[in-house]
């Protein structure tokens, strides 16, 4: 049977200009979306390339040998019988595992042709001479675009697309062109099924009110689910660029539940989705009027002479950087200190390093001079460029090429969930973290009036890192423990930035790494910890017990007679979209 040829030409438009649409929107955030920066960095690629002539006429020997010999062999083969391979996919390459790629002559040849292609532009960029983040940039540059021109991504060279769309009689190839129109309408690739989840009916569900609310955050207290609870309260402060609700998805997977079950007093931060009339909103203003603020009511509204401290991400930079003010006033109210997945040293920021030159923060800088945000989908996009593979032509195919469904995730659900950054804000921290790394400096930076300094942010710390995190590398998450002022305790967990952070202790998956003995460099630390199975929750659970101060009676009510219950968990700007 053959594919419907009319529907698949149909769609190639279409497809088309979905390339195009996510190509730009993949470059924009790296500053490449102007010719000028794209001709500076390829004219810098023939630059490097000429101060090594011989290696590059070995390279191009070799890779037009390897050319040759994949024309020669299809040429005298039998057409039923494809040759053998002349380069194989990465065993972990999920984009080829159709047995027609294999086995039908045009798709083998096609697959083989892509994959020598992918790997002569990887080893050109490999043996040019170029600065550090320029060698860098154009690596990145060039993954995006071999991810983006595979041809498992275009429905005339995708096996599996052409013959659901014949076995379909070409509804398939209906069903994603519907797909496609509603993303672009939406600005974002879907990765899930959003109808399976609402925030307040089964994500962020954990029983409490918001007791506290500004221009920048919401402040939820949770309702005790003990009949005896610790006097500290803990107050958790998210990532400010995603939602809360991470640490409250569904029950079985929530680690506020989980606090709360274990007799802690939990006070989250919900950051408010700004408008751009909050577009000159700084750092400060964060610091302020929300950290410092939800450290303050929690406190207060607990009785309690001290608290303890959670940041996650971005919120715990933000955390770091109030303790240090905090430390500078003389205020030693936060007991301790738990971070997970943070940077507060800058030095290696992995691939998002990429992204942020002199050049781009300049940009950004003129862009929210006057004011404006930084709309949520960019982030977001940015992120998911980092695994494009796996968070963008994935379900490039799925949803568009074969027509189908994502199924239900929350991961995906709260991962799409953007929010809105103050520009002010975004640019002030782009510039003196990931560009200059000034946190770390003591004394560099002054915010709210007095220096900071994190080697007098000394109260205990729990410092959890993600092995295979793309977005905190964990030796740099690991080099906190060299600025903070207090006894670290280090944890590494097992997968990556989200997935080992939401590991709920009742599923026992995974496993996390501890060392008994204090190391400076963290392949040192490496070489010395062990495995232990299952989820660093119950360790961690373990570890914050010890700071939080007598049990007590849990609190009947929530708030008190200066800061009363406003609304229900999870509250209005929880739920508020980026416009």
């Amino acid at each position: 049977m053959t594919p419907a040829p009319d529907d698949t030409d149909a769609a190639r438009p279409a497809i088309d200009a979905l390339h195009r649409r996510l190509i730009e929107g993949v470059l924009e955030p790296l500053g490449l979306e102007s010719s000028v920066a794209t001709a500076e960095l390829v004219n810098a690629l023939a630059a490097g390339l000429a101060q090594d002539s011989g290696r590059l006429a070995e390279l191009q020997n070799r890779h037009y040998r390897k050319r040759l010999d994949l024309w020669a062999a299809y040429a005298l083969n039998r057409p039923e019988a494809p040759p053998q391979p002349v380069i194989e996919p990465d065993p972990a390459d999920r984009r080829f595992r159709a047995p027609e790629w294999k086995t039908q002559p045009w798709f083998a040849f096609t697959e083989q042709s892509y994959l020598l292609a992918a790997e002569w532009l990887r080893e050109i960029i490999a043996i040019a001479k170029l600065e550090p983040h320029a060698k860098r940039k154009l690596e990145f540059f060039t993954r995006q675009y071999i991810d983006a021109m595979s041809p498992a991504n275009f429905p005339w060279s995708n096996p599996e697309a052409l013959k659901l769309a014949s076995e379909t009689d070409g509804e398939s190839v209906s069903r994603g062109l519907r797909n496609l129109a509603a993303d672009l309408d939406k600005g974002m690739i879907s990765m899930t099924d959003e109808s399976a989840f609402e925030v307040g009916r089964n994500l962020a569900i954990s029983p409490g009110a918001v007791v506290y609310e500004n221009d920048f955050m919401q402040l939820i207290q949770y309702r005790a689910s003990t009949e005896k609870v610790f006097e500290r309260p803990l107050v958790m402060i998210p990532p400010c660029i995603n939602k809360y609700y991470i640490l409250d998805l569904q029950p079985e997977n929530s680690f506020v539940r989980y606090a709360v079950e274990r007799g802690h007093t939990v006070f989250m931060v919900s950051w408010r989705n700004m408008p751009p009339a909050m577009g000159r909103a700084t750092w400060d203003d964060y610091l302020q009027h929300g950290v410092i603020r939800a450290l303050a009511v929690a406190r207060q509204i607990c009785g309690a002479e001290k608290v303890n401290a959670l940041g996650f991400c971005v919120g715990g930079t933000l955390l770091g950087a109030a303790l240090a003010v905090l430390r500078a006033q003389g205020d030693e109210r936060v007991a301790s200190l738990t971070l997970l997945a943070t940077m507060l040293d800058f030095s290696d920021t992995g691939e998002l390093a990429v992204f942020v030159d002199e050049t781009y923060v300049r940009q950004r800088e003129r862009e929210f001079a006057d004011g404006g945000v930084l709309h949520g989908r960019v982030l977001a996009l940015t992120f998911a460029s980092l695994r494009a593979n796996d968070l963008i032509w994935n379900y490039v195919v799925s949803n568009y090429l074969k027509g189908g469904t994502p199924e239900p995730f929350d991961l995906l659900y709260w991962n799409g969930d953007s929010t809105n950054l103050p520009g002010a804000m975004y640019v002030y921290y782009l510039r003196n973290t990931y560009l200059e790394n000034n946190l770390r400096v003591p004394a560099k930076l002054a915010m709210l009036g007095v220096p900071v300094d994190l080697g007098r942010v000394d109260m205990p710390a729990y410092v959890l890192a993600t092995r295979e995190d793309h977005i905190v590398p964990w030796r740099t998450a690991f080099a906190s423990t060299r600025l903070l002022g207090g006894r670290i305790e280090f944890v590494l967990s097992a997968s990556g930035h989200i997935a080992g952070v939401i590991n709920p202790a009742s599923k026992n998956r995974r496993n996390f790494w501890l060392s008994a003995q204090p190391e400076p460099e963290p392949d040192r630390w490496l070489a010395t910890a062990k495995s232990q199975p299952g989820s660093w929750w119950k360790h961690w659970g373990d570890w914050l017990a010890a700071f939080g101060g007598h049990e007590i009676a849990a609190r009947g009510q929530l708030g008190n007679a200066q800061y009363r219950e406003i609304e229900p968990a999870p509250g209005r700007y929880v739920k508020e979209t980026c416009g």
